[in-house]
């Protein structure tokens, strides 16, 4: 019997030989695996190509001229949008009031309270956005 077995013994291979010549799931033939450098999608999505958040960032952070007050400066476009939503809410119109305050709100809820506001500020500052809250639902309500 143990003839038999020291036989067996020579004829398997090693676990390590074995691990590395044998061929099956993960385990390409060693002639078929990618060479070092060697891509498996070479005509994938090529290295510096955008996708849409990178290219939506460099939109919003384009510097356009600014005119105000016989200057020109420049500001982002982000800058921009945000000027002409708060320009709309100071000239009545509720649906921008209520966008930029809670935009406002919710960099404020980011900040985790990085400035202090005078609780009178807050105060009126909660008073006018439930008046737009509440007249942005009338409307909705008549429609």
């Amino acid at each position: 019997m143990s003839g038999k077995q020291s036989r067996r013994r020579a004829t398997r291979p090693s676990k390590r030989r074995r691990r590395d010549s044998e061929v099956g799931y993960c385990r390409p033939p060693r002639n078929y695996q990618f060479k070092p450098g060697q891509s498996g999608n070479p005509k994938g999505r090529p290295k510096g190509a955008k996708n849409e958040t990178g290219i939506l960032r460099e939109i919003l952070e384009h510097q356009i001229p600014l005119h105000e007050g016989g200057r020109i400066r420049k500001i982002s476009v982000r800058q921009a949008i945000l000027l002409k939503m708060a320009d709309g809410a100071l000239r009545g119109d509720t649906r921008k009031a209520a966008f930029v305050l809670d935009r406002y709100r919710r960099a404020e809820g980011d900040a985790t309270e990085a400035t202090d506001i005078d609780p009178r500020d807050e105060k009126l500052l909660d008073s006018f956005y439930r008046r737009v809250a509440a007249e942005l639902e009338a409307k909705k309500s008549k429609k």
